[in-house]
């Protein structure tokens, strides 16, 4: 920050507590564990070390996700700011915010924006980049937000000209019931001619997609793996990393590359906490992640039939990645 500039003032409302996120992390490890197959969601990728390693994974040069997108954002993020004309910037998952920086110069330049809105399930993530924000940007208010924004949207800051900005193609690590549900209550929250700026990776070559998820220095294999150490540390497993197999493949039918976690043996699980004991069979599979791959055509249906109105597109040069900027049909 420039000397003598005082930083922009700090706000953070606790949505998620630890004894909430405990309540959720049990909740799902048994009810993922009990499932045929079974699978665990990929928020819980994401503790200090989880959050780390995914930061390594934007930067390996197969995951071309970040660069494509970073692209695009210093393409048109000054078109974004002047369509958009919002004084207050919403991003969820967002994590160090470091691509954010781009839209935020753009639209500090076009000179609307008042307030910037992180909304992060990790405390201590959203509290150091709420923090970096301010210091770098003294001109508006950082008011960030702990919470799941599969349950926490209606939590957020009111205003008439928001743009809310969903990022890295996050998107598809919903299902598509989950996105529906997602995007209506989205459109529920957002006024007429507030906006949703979406990042969304594309269907391509297969070969490259698994490339992507399939790094040659185990990055990825590793940020997989830590879900088991999270499990470990918060109920008391005993799971073995080193027991299960990275997998990451192209799913033709649903267009979605999947993260799994294949037992090499045979064994049997012990959660300390949940008094819970878990068979795998050798070779049995553990779902971690799906990551949907969009065509123009579906996102924009999905988008229209939660009531939003699809107003610009734009790709990279090499047609990898979409940023779409959409407006809400909602009334005031």
């Amino acid at each position: 920050m420039p000397e003598g500039r005082a930083a922009a003032t700090v706000s953070v409302d606790v949505l998620i507590g630890r004894n909430d996120r405990r309540q959720a992390l049990e909740r799902d490890v048994l009810v993922g564990l009990s499932l045929e197959p079974k699978e665990l969601p990929p928020k819980w990728f994401y503790d200090e070390r989880g959050s780390e390693l995914f930061e390594e994974i934007t930067r390996l040069p197969e995951y071309y996700l970040t660069d494509r997108e970073r692209v695009i954002l210093g393409d048109h993020a000054r078109d974004v700011a002047l369509l958009t004309a919002a004084n207050t910037l919403v991003e969820p998952g967002s994590g160090s915010s470091e691509k954010t920086r781009v839209l935020l110069d753009a639209m500090v330049e076009a000179g609307y924006l008042r307030r910037f809105v992180p909304f992060d399930v990790s405390e201590q993530a959203l509290r150091e980049a709420a923090a970096a924000i301010a210091d770098e940007y003294p001109e508006i208010e950082v008011h960030g937000v702990v919470g799941d924004f599969e349950h926490h949207l209606v939590w957020l800051p009111e205003g008439r000209r928001r743009l809310f900005a969903f990022l890295g193609s996050s998107i598809g690590n919903l299902t598509g019931k989950q996105r529906a549900g997602f995007l209506n209550a989205l459109h529920g929250l957002l006024g007429r001619g507030e906006a949703l700026l979406l990042g969304a990776d594309l269907v391509k070559d297969p070969a490259r997609l698994e490339l992507a998820y399939n790094d040659s220095r185990g990055i990825t294999a590793e940020f997989n793996r830590n879900v088991l150490n999270v499990v470990n540390r918060e109920l008391g497993g005993d799971f073995d990393p080193e027991r299960f197999t990275h997998v990451a493949r192209w799913d033709a039918e649903n267009e979605w590359i999947e993260m799994l976690l294949r037992s090499d043996v045979e064994q049997r699980v012990r959660i300390a906490d949940l008094q819970l004991e878990v068979d795998f069979a050798a070779g049995e599979e553990l779902r971690t992640e799906i990551s949907d791959k969009f065509r123009r055509s579906r996102l924009e249906t999905e988008l229209g039939n939660a009531g939003f109105e699809l107003a610009h597109w734009w790709e990279d040069p090499d047609g990898d990645f979409a940023l779409s900027l959409s407006f809400s049909a909602g009334s005031e």
